[in-house]
């Protein structure tokens, strides 16, 4: 054995370690290249705020009765009033200051007149007719329109009622006025008092 050591000859070494360093690279290839980091993960708000709730790590409330919680929420509810009423008179106030001033802002067209309400009187209402089809009664279009307290749009509505009219005086298309009175019959709670316009 130690002959055949001996008779390796200095290029035979050579080709041993050359094939040596070869066998390293051929045994561990080149590394892939790391893959791309993952983008962060997109969480709708929802989900952000979840999530930061869940990891909460502060003191948690103590338990309360059913009662108790009906009462903190009658105190806050009470709270959230006052301030309401504070809000609305303020504004109730710069409203009435802006009027005296004249810098209300003037109505595009006439508004339909705001019935008067006093306590105790009969209700009056004027109309337009938009039947008289039955024998001795009528019904009535009334139209109101307000500006919205708010968005200062003018508010259009309107609805019918039913008036007696003992004499069959009114007509289709007629402007009458009609007063509150006692049920005359199921749907019946006016009168005519009055034709203003008749109709063309």
């Amino acid at each position: 054995m130690a002959d055949e050591t001996d008779n390796n000859t200095p290029q035979d070494a050579e080709v041993e370690v050359q094939a040596n360093d070869e066998a390293p690279q051929q045994a561990a290839p080149e590394a892939p290249a790391a893959p791309p980091a993952e983008p962060a993960e997109q969480l709708a708000p929802k989900d952000r705020r979840r999530r930061a709730r869940s990891t909460h790590t502060g003191d948690t409330r103590t338990a309360r009765t059913p009662e108790e919680r009906h009462a903190e929420r009658v105190a806050e509810r009470r709270v959230k009033a006052v301030r309401r009423r504070t809000r609305r008179a303020q504004e109730r106030a710069k409203a009435i200051e802006r009027r005296a001033a004249g810098d209300a802002k003037p109505a595009q067209e006439p508004l339909a007149p705001v019935h008067p309400v006093t306590e105790g009187a009969r209700k009056v209402r004027q109309g337009v007719v938009v039947s008289d089809k039955a024998n001795k009664t009528i019904t009535v279009r009334i139209d109101i329109a307000r500006r919205h307290r708010r968005y200062e749009k003018i508010v259009r509505s309107s609805n019918t009622l039913h008036a007696h009219d003992e004499n069959n005086e009114a007509h289709e298309g007629d402007v009458v006025r009609v007063i509150e009175s006692r049920p005359l019959s199921r749907l019946k709670r006016w009168k005519l008092v009055d034709v203003l316009e008749k109709a063309r």
